[in-house]
Parts: structure tokens; C-alpha cells; sequence
């Protein structure tokens, strides 16, 4: 325990016997863990005990200089304010699971001729929602099915609304073409009815509606409507047969499998929807070497369902060790469910599909893993870095690039290569200005010295290795800058471009007097280097190409006669920006405070 004024017994004599969220606290004010508890007292006062649970949690308390504690009304408000923390303070002994986007879902829009579309967002507007899918592909390979059977529109409405004539997806019969009367709007009604019955899992009834449809047009010797009914009756068979493989009485059911291999762990999300089997989505949790699957399962359930749908069944590799944590979630969520952690018939075959591409998962993440760890080693026997395994992943590596055109807008970039992958969250970018128009050198300098002066007066991280894109001339300018900043030079290796600029030619130009070296094309060490060169010239390309519309843009209205900083800002804001000024008309432009019909008819003359 390190040495504060914190009395650890006159705290846990203090604790009341409520459910709230506790936190452990090194001695540097570190967050090290989160948890909550339905009786504080209890939950908090076990960690100090003789025996610990595990070497990790002894390791862990070993560290704790203090706690803080929070009271809540409820265990279920105690499970959101502990997942709140978790996902801000991100602590290194909890297991964490990466924040991502909401899930994707299939819309059906609520217009007259409804259309099928791919929808991310809130489910709490008009119309109806089928999801949600594990991922994008899931989505549109459904409406591909859609498309084929029931032959729902998917173009937009300003598209459906200017249609004079079919458009190619009906000529290929994915689509019936309501946009211009080929198909009467009570028929197109009755299709989008099917689909959603298909959807929601009826699809016996769908396939038997087909049957008689195509029964009854075949009686009525309307051959050509009963042969389009036999290729959707078919084509229907054809996805049920892929994607489901027993009725399990139309419930929504998640599968999650939990797989270790090599020091880490895949948490592999499997979704059933209607009885279809969508697909699945791996997750690989930070902090989780050692755990138990079970403690993995149930970290993952309680940070993924607080945000996503619960469904009513939960499939599991493994037994939640906390019966609690769905009654929690169904508290916080209104809806129940129940976890089958021994499951029979499909469910159990679903369950070895989504353990077996657990597996799958995590020999590929293994096998990119150690590539990438691999490259990172081969540049540090190149460089003659640290070699050691935890000093190779640490190993940051900052690369610096410039960027303009014919010296108008000049950017100079930053990106930042760590834990053997790119870190587009560290990126940077830095407007350079009072220098000459096209002075890379002098760009050069500015960017290293603003970067560079804050680890100098250590407000900023050291990197292992620095970058920069450029030959002999730019890396004396950085070599300076390092020099006046009293700063190692090592560090500094400049790439300098081969014939044609093809990857394989450069050659690494060092700031200490070392020779310089060519790799070439096989080397594993160039070709992470060219990597993150590459990625600091798209990151400068990018930047400085929106500088410089920017630039252009506010600068074709000051050109103007009449229109100053506050009229300008009156048409940008009205517009919604240059390209809504440069659209609207004289009397729309007329429109705006301050503009005359005459400065209207200037200004459109002026941009047009």
C-alpha cells in the first residue's frame, strides 16, 4: 500500500451497507479499478482480506494509496454508473470492450411506396426496423434478398420522384417500378407486407402465400406471373436454407462465444434475427489476459447490452457468474431475457458455429499480430533500437511531412505509429504560417520546433524515433532544431525518395552522421516505413486540401465590391456554406439582411 494520510481502516469502517460504485486510486491520482456493488461495505472490505482471489487482484491492490466511493438509489443505477466510468477513465485492471457504433438495421420507410434502405441512428422515427445487424455486409446482403423476392424499391425519393421511365433494376427484376405506375399501389403494399412478415420470422406463411398465389395464377393460365412467382418461391427456399436451420420459435437470440489462445481473448457475437442466423462480430477486450471466460462473458454483457438491444434469449459459451447482472440489465432495459449456457438442438449448433469462429478470429488477430510485432522488430535491428518485446511495443514512432500547392495553404502533418499499428487518434496537424511561400525548410522548422519545445520543457511524450519525410537538406533543419533544444539526434532518420518515388527505392538518411542506408524493395523494416511515410502524406495531402478550398472559398467572396466580414457571414450562415451562396439565385441572395438587389445581382455575377 503506498504511504499517504488515506486511513484505509477508519474508511472501511465507514463504509455504509448500500449499493453504489467504488473506485480504486494509486498514488499518482490513477484510476486502477471500477467496480460496483450491492452492499459497499462488503464488496469494498473483501479486497483487504489475508487471501486474495487472484494474483492479478493482489497485484492490483498492491498499488491502491486510496478509494472513493459513490452511493446510488439502486444495484441497476450502481451497473450504469460503473459502465460510465469504465468506458471514460478506461482503468487498467478492468476489462475493457472497444466503445463502437451502433449497430446497423434494414429500414422500411413509412412513404406511400416504401423503400428498403441500410439505417444507422435512432430506431424512434417513422417506419419499421429490423435489426439490429452485426454488421453493414449483413444489411445489404438482406436487402439483396429483398430486392430478388419482393422486388422493393431502394433509390432514393428525389430519384423515385423524377422518374419518367424504369430504371435498370427493374429490366433486371430486382425491382417493380412503382415510380412509374408498372406496379398498382395496393399490389406494391401487399409486397412490402410479405417482406415484413419474412422479416419478422413468418416465413412459412410467406413462402405458403407464394405457393397459392402461383397455384391460382397457373389455373387462371397466366403462365408468365406464375413463372415469376416459382423464381421468388425459389430464390426464398434458396436463403432459408443458408441461413437458418431449424424453427426455434421465432425468438431474437444473441450467441456469445468466448475463446482464449495465446494471451488473448475473442468474445465472438453471433445474431439470430427471425430465424435467420445474420452473421457474427468478434470483439477483442483490453485488459483481459488471465481472466476467466466467465468474468470476460459477463464483462461483456453488461458494457454491450447497456447501450444495444437486449434480446429475449442469450445463448452462452460459458455460465454468468453474477445470476444478478440480467435482472439489472432487464431493470435498466424493461425487457427480459434468459441465458441458456448448455443449449440444445440449433441453438447448440449455432453455439459451436459462433465458438468455432471465435477461434477463427483470434488465430487471424494472432497471426496480424505478430506480423506486424515482426516488422517492428526487423526496423529496430535495422535502426539498432531496443529489441525487447514490451520496449518494441511501447516503441513510438512520429513521422512529419509538408504539404501545399505551389506554397498556397502549407500544412505540415504528424502521424503516430505505437503498439506495432497506427494511432489515427494521436494524429496532428499544424497550420504553418509567416514564412515564404513554398519554404519547406522553413515549414520544417516550425512544425519540429512547436512539436519538439513541448517535450523540451517536458509538457509532451519523447518518441523512440522520428521521421521525417524528406532527404540530406530537411534533415539538418530537424537536426538543428533538435541541437537547440538539447534534444537526442539519434532519433531523427529521414526518408529520402527513390527514382520515380517507387516504395522499395528510398533510402534512410540519418541526423548523427551515420551512413546512409538502403534497404530495398524486400526489406520488412522499409516497408513499415514507407507505411507510415505514406500515411503522413495522405494525412498532409487531406488538410492542406481543405485549407486551401477553405481559403478559396471565404476569399472569392471578399473579392467581391460590397461584401464585407458581416454580410459574408449573413450569406454563409443563410446558405449553409460557399456552395449554397454559389447556388442560390438573385432574389434568394436579395433575401438576406443587408443585401441589396443590386450587391444580389453582383454577388451572383461575381459567382457565376
Amino acid at each position: 500500500m503506498a504511504e499517504s494520510d488515506f486511513d484505509l481502516k477508519d474508511f472501511l469502517a465507514r463504509l455504509p451497507n448500500l449499493p453504489g460504485v467504488y473506485r480504486h486510486i494509486d498514488a499518482q491520482d490513477e484510476v486502477l479499478y471500477v467496480g460496483k456493488a450491492r452492499d459497499l461495505k462488503k464488496r469494498v472490505s473483501s479486497y483487504f482480506q489475508k487471501t486474495s482471489s487472484s494474483p492479478r487482484i493482489a497485484h492490483m491492490v498492491a498499488r491502491v494509496a486510496r478509494l472513493e466511493v459513490t452511493v446510488t438509489r439502486s444495484e441497476a443505477e450502481a451497473l450504469i454508473l460503473e459502465n460510465n466510468l469504465i468506458k471514460s477513465l478506461k482503468p487498467r485492471y478492468n476489462i475493457l470492450f472497444r466503445d463502437d457504433k451502433s449497430y446497423p438495421y434494414l429500414q422500411i420507410t413509412a412513404h406511400d411506396y416504401p423503400r428498403i434502405a441500410y439505417y444507422r441512428g435512432s430506431t424512434s422515427r417513422p417506419g419499421q426496423y429490423f435489426g439490429p445487424y452485426p454488421n453493414a455486409w449483413a444489411v445489404r446482403e438482406t436487402i439483396q434478398v429483398l430486392q430478388k423476392v419482393f422486388r422493393l424499391r431502394t433509390c432514393e425519393d428525389t430519384v423515385f420522384a423524377n422518374r419518367s421511365r424504369p430504371c435498370l433494376l427493374f429490366q433486371i427484376g430486382r425491382c417493380s417500378a412503382p415510380c412509374v405506375g408498372e406496379i398498382q399501389a395496393q399490389a406494391y403494399a401487399r409486397d412490402v407486407e410479405r417482406a415484413s412478415r419474412f422479416l419478422n420470422g413468418h416465413t412459412r406463411e410467406v413462402l405458403d402465400d407464394i405457393e397459392a398465389r402461383m397455384m391460382q395464377a397457373s389455373g387462371e393460365l397466366r403462365f408468365e406471373e406464375a413463372a415469376a412467382l416459382r423464381d421468388q418461391m425459389g430464390a426464398l427456399a434458396r436463403v432459408l436454407h443458408q441461413q437458418t436451420m431449424e424453427e426455434t420459435g421465432g425468438e431474437d437470440t444473441d450467441v456469445i462465444a468466448v475463446a482464449g489462445a495465446g494471451g488473448r481473448i475473442c468474445v465472438n457475437l453471433a445474431m439470430v434475427r427471425g430465424g435467420r442466423h445474420l452473421g457474427d462480430k468478434a470483439f477483442f477486450p483490453a485488459h483481459a489476459e488471465g481472466e476467466p471466460p466467465a468474468e470476460v462473458l459477463a464483462a461483456f454483457v453488461a458494457q454491450h447490452y447497456l447501450d444495444n438491444a437486449l434480446p429475449p434469449v442469450l445463448v452462452c459459451s460459458h455460465a454468468l457468474p453474477d445470476p444478478e447482472l440480467l435482472a439489472l440489465l432487464a431493470e435498466h432495459t424493461g425487457v427480459r431475457t434468459r441465458v441458456l449456457a448448455r443449449p440444445q438442438g440449433v441453438r447448440r449448433a449455432w453455439l459451436e458455429q459462433a465458438a468455432a469462429n471465435a477461434q477463427m478470429a483470434l488465430a487471424r488477430a494472432l497471426s496480424e499480430s505478430g506480423a506486424r510485432a515482426a516488422r517492428t522488430a526487423a526496423l529496430a535491428e535495422v535502426l539498432e533500437l531496443d529489441a525487447d518485446e514490451a520496449a518494441l511495443d511501447a516503441l513510438r514512432i512520429e513521422c512529419f511531412d509538408i504539404s501545399h500547392t505551389a506554397g498556397e495553404a502549407t500544412q505540415a502533418s504528424c502521424v503516430v505509429f505505437e503498439h506495432h499499428d497506427m494511432q489515427p487518434s494521436l494524429y496532428r496537424r499544424y497550420n504553418i504560417a509567416g514564412i515564404t511561400p513554398g519554404d519547406d525548410y522553413a515549414a520544417m522548422r516550425q512544425v519540429l520546433t512547436r512539436r519538439f519545445g513541448k517535450v523540451a520543457d517536458g509538457e509532451a511524450p519523447m518518441p523512440g524515433l522520428v521521421l521525417i519525410d524528406g532527404g540530406r537538406g530537411q534533415v539538418e533543419v530537424a537536426r538543428q532544431v533538435f541541437a537547440e533544444l538539447g534534444l537526442d539526434i539519434g532519433t531523427l532518420v529521414g526518408v529520402a525518395k527513390g527514382e520515380g518515388r517507387k516504395v522499395g527505392l528510398e533510402t534512410l538518411v540519418f541526423a548523427d552522421g551515420r551512413p546512409p542506408k538502403a534497404l530495398g524493395g524486400e526489406s520488412a523494416a522499409l516497408m513499415l516505413i514507407a507505411q507510415i511515410r505514406d500515411e503522413a502524406h495522405r494525412f498532409a495531402i487531406t488538410g492542406m486540401r481543405a485549407r486551401r478550398a477553405k481559403a478559396r472559398t471565404v476569399s472569392r467572396l471578399e473579392e467581391i465590391e460590397g461584401v464585407g466580414a458581416r454580410r459574408r457571414q449573413r450569406l454563409l450562415t443563410r446558405f449553409g456554406g460557399f456552395a449554397g451562396v454559389a447556388r442560390a439565385g438573385v432574389d434568394d441572395l436579395a433575401s438576406v439582411e443587408g443585401i441589396s438587389w443590386e450587391l444580389a445581382q453582383r454577388i451572383y455575377d461575381a459567382l457565376h
